[in-house]
């Protein structure tokens, strides 16, 4: 999947991971996607609130070893 843009949210802990996606998807054009990667495990359950709050989609979530990685796709 070609993503537009990435945020490495590694090591940050709610909110950080949802400000620093909020901040990146700000400055991108509408049906662009955002890949972040986080290490916090309760991200899985923020981005889907966050989604559903704001309009985005949640194009994926998968777990690769430690890392969560979350692909969005700007409204």
């Amino acid at each position: 999947m070609d993503v537009d843009k990435e945020v490495d949210a590694r090591g940050l802990n709610c909110p950080l991971p949802i400000l620093r996606a909020k901040k990146a998807l700000a400055d991108m054009q509408s049906g662009q996607l955002l890949k972040v990667v986080c290490t916090d495990k309760g991200s899985l359950r923020d981005f889907q609130a966050f989604t559903k709050q704001t309009g985005h989609a949640l194009v994926e979530q998968q777990t690769v070893g430690e890392e969560l990685i979350h692909i969005l796709r700007r409204r």
